[in-house]
Formats: structure tokens, C-alpha cells, sequence
């Protein structure tokens, strides 16, 4: 019985947030009698949040390091809208060329932040709060008040598209099928992989029957989410990035040095310098980094809309930044996962998606999203106050 509670303790802030959105999802599939889970819902709730779960994994290296936020990513999404959306429609640019100058720019701003931040020392609250106000002017200066439209097909892929099936068959998309199993097969492998390691160094594993019925779980998941897709027209193209990204984030957050020494920072930012990390260096990119994903979602919400206007990503800093806190980051740094940001991004979207079904007014929705990270962020709080009893 010991060794059972020291295990879901240890995993209480990772399960706790997958139990909360399959119980969110649910509710609204029951209140919105069936609508939510249906196939075209699916496909459009992964459109409709993939900026928010870009958003977030930025947002969560920055969490990362001892609590910073970055309040300016909402204003970079907009005025890198602008910048493609003037890029192809004014300066008739390939659409290519557009989207790799949209993303530079997105690198400038991150660097003019980080440098800030890490160089100079303006603590990180003030610098993105001054960013936010800078770059929603220039939007403003840049689209002179109107909206830029419509954009090509071939920008509006990324956002809006689907990826061709393999097959020509009637009601079922096969890539999609094809794709939900290999998904399951290396996740399979993956989890049998971090169990023998685990074992290998005399680590608290579950029991196999716990184990197993994880795998049971999650590939259920997984396999009911492709089929869903499968019924509707397909993969979205975005899905694919969104995915992209939490693979390659994962695997640098748990993999890699630099990850280890963001971790290390946000743990203990003197220990870490003593230790011989640059931390300076590390913060300075964690803030490009956080630029670069914010043009990206910038580019992916301009898509979606298909038009570029002024007021382009009001209020995302607010989503992405409860999408992390309700996942699990700690509001003290160094805890947190890309894996439970990108479940605290599917809640909130979730959330907003059953709530606009069901008619509720964005008051309303506004309100119960902020008691949704109270709550949240109170979770985080409490958990510290019992792990040091």
C-alpha cells in the first residue's frame, strides 16, 4: 500500500489534468447531447486551439525559468499577421519566402526581448508588457486600421487544410486510420522502453496489470481521436505541426542538455551558475524561442482566418498561459511538462468549444475559464504545502 500511494503521489500532477479533461469532455458530450465528439466538431476544435497549444509550449519554457511569462506573444501573433499578410498581398512575395520572413521576424523580437530580459536585467513581466504595447501599435501602423485578405490557398494550407489521403475510399480517410496506428505501436514502444530503463536503475515502477491497463487506455484514445478524423475528411495539416512540435520539445526538455539546464535554472537560478550553466545565455533563448513560436502561431491564426486584422491575437497571451498553469507547471518554475501544456491548451479549448455549443455568453465563458486556473493554480499550491509536511 506504501509503494501504491508514493506512486500516484509522484504522479498525481501528471494524471490529474488528463483525468480533468476526459471528465470536462464528458459533461459537455452529455450536455451538448453528442455534438462534441462528432467527427466535424473533432476536426475544428484542433483548427480552432492549435495556436493556443503552439502558444503554450513557448509559454512553458519560459515558465520554466523561475515564473516568467511573456505577455507580448498575443500582440507578436498579430503583427506577424500583418507582416505575411503584407508580404503576399503588397509585395506580391511567393508564398514560401513570406512565411520564412514571417518567422525571422518573429526571431528579431525574441532576441530584442531576451536581450532585455537575460543582458541587461528588466525583469521579464515588464519587458513583454512593454512588448505587447509596442508591437500591437506597429500592427496597427502596419494594416493602417483595415484587414488584409483574402490570402492564398497555399498560406491557408498550413492552417485550414487537410492532408490527401492515400486512398480513394468512399466514407473513410485510410491515412488517418494508418496514422492513429502507428501512433499507437510507437507509443507502445516508448512506454515498454521507459519501463526497462526504469527498472535498469531501481526505480518505483507500476505493476504490470497497472501498466497495462494504461496502455489500454491511452491507445484507446488514440485509436477512437484517428477514427473520428477517419469519419470526417482527414488529418488536419496543422494537427501535424502541433504534433511536430510537442515530439521535438519532449525530447529537448527531457533529452537534451539545454533542457536540463532550463529545468536546472527554473529549479535553482544560483545553483545552476555555480554549477557552470550560463544562464543568461539560457534565458536570452528561451525568449527567441518564445518569438519564433508565437510567428508560427501568428502564421497559423492568419491562415485559419484567412485575413490579417488589427485586432488579430487579443487576449492569447491569457490562453496560453492558463493552458500551462492548468497542465501542471509550477508558478515558481522549474515544474512542468509540454505533454501537460498541451492538456491544459486542449481544456481551455474544450471548454470554450462546449460552452459556444451549449450558448453560453462569453461572459460567462470568460468567468469560468478564470475560476477553471484558480482552481488550478491552487492545485499547484496546496500539492507543495503537503509535499513539505
Amino acid at each position: 500500500m506504501k509503494s501504491i500511494k508514493s506512486l500516484l503521489r509522484g504522479n498525481i500532477r501528471q494524471y490529474a489534468m488528463i483525468i480533468a479533461l476526459i471528465v470536462v469532455v464528458i459533461i459537455f458530450q452529455f450536455l451538448t447531447k453528442g455534438i462534441l465528439l462528432k467527427p466535424l466538431n473533432i476536426s475544428n476544435l484542433i483548427q480552432q486551439n492549435a495556436y493556443v497549444l503552439i502558444l503554450a509550449i513557448g509559454m512553458l519554457l519560459c515558465i520554466l525559468t523561475i515564473g516568467n511569462i511573456d505577455l507580448s506573444v498575443g500582440s507578436v501573433v498579430g503583427l506577424v499577421g500583418a507582416l505575411s499578410a503584407i508580404f503576399i498581398l503588397k509585395m506580391d512575395m511567393p508564398v514560401w519566402i513570406a512565411i520564412i520572413l514571417s518567422l525571422m521576424a518573429g526571431f528579431v523580437i525574441g532576441a530584442w526581448q531576451g536581450m532585455w530580459i537575460a543582458y541587461i536585467g528588466v525583469p521579464a513581466f515588464i519587458v513583454t508588457l512593454g512588448g505587447q504595447l509596442i508591437f500591437r501599435g506597429l500592427t496597427m501602423v502596419a494594416l493602417q486600421g483595415t484587414s488584409l485578405a483574402p490570402l492564398p490557398a497555399s498560406y491557408t494550407f498550413m492552417a485550414a487544410g487537410l492532408v490527401p489521403d492515400i486512398a480513394n475510399i468512399e466514407g473513410i480517410n485510410l491515412l488517418a486510420l494508418l496514422a492513429g496506428g502507428i501512433a499507437c505501436i510507437l507509443f507502445i514502444l516508448n512506454e515498454f522502453s521507459k519501463r526497462k530503463n526504469k527498472k535498469r536503475y531501481n526505480f518505483d515502477v507500476p505493476s504490470f496489470g497497472a501498466f497495462l491497463f494504461k496502455l489500454l487506455a491511452i491507445t484507446s484514445v488514440i485509436l477512437a481521436f484517428s477514427y473520428a478524423l477517419a469519419l470526417y475528411r482527414g488529418i488536419p495539416t496543422v494537427l501535424l505541426i502541433v504534433v511536430a512540435l510537442v515530439m521535438i520539445y519532449t525530447f529537448v526538455t527531457d533529452k537534451t542538455i539545454p533542457g536540463r539546464h532550463i529545468y536546472a535554472y527554473g529549479g535553482n537560478p544560483k545553483a545552476a551558475r555555480l554549477s557552470g550553466i550560463k544562464t543568461k545565455r539560457v534565458l536570452f533563448w528561451v525568449y527567441v524561442n518564445m518569438g519564433v513560436l508565437a510567428a508560427l502561431a501568428g502564421i497559423v491564426f492568419t491562415g485559419r482566418l484567412n485575413s490579417a486584422t488589427p485586432k488579430s491575437g487579443n487576449g492569447f497571451e491569457l490562453d496560453a498561459i492558463a493552458a500551462c498553469f492548468i497542465g501542471g507547471a509550477s508558478t515558481t518554475g522549474g515544474i512542468g511538462t509540454v505533454v501537460g501544456a498541451i492538456v491544459g491548451g486542449l481544456l481551455m479549448g474544450v471548454l470554450n468549444n462546449g460552452m459556444s455549443i451549449m450558448g453560453v455568453s462569453i461572459d460567462w465563458q470568460q468567468a469560468i475559464k478564470g475560476f477553471v486556473l484558480l482552481i488550478a493554480v491552487g492545485f499547484d499550491v496546496i500539492s507543495k504545502m503537503r509535499a513539505k509536511v
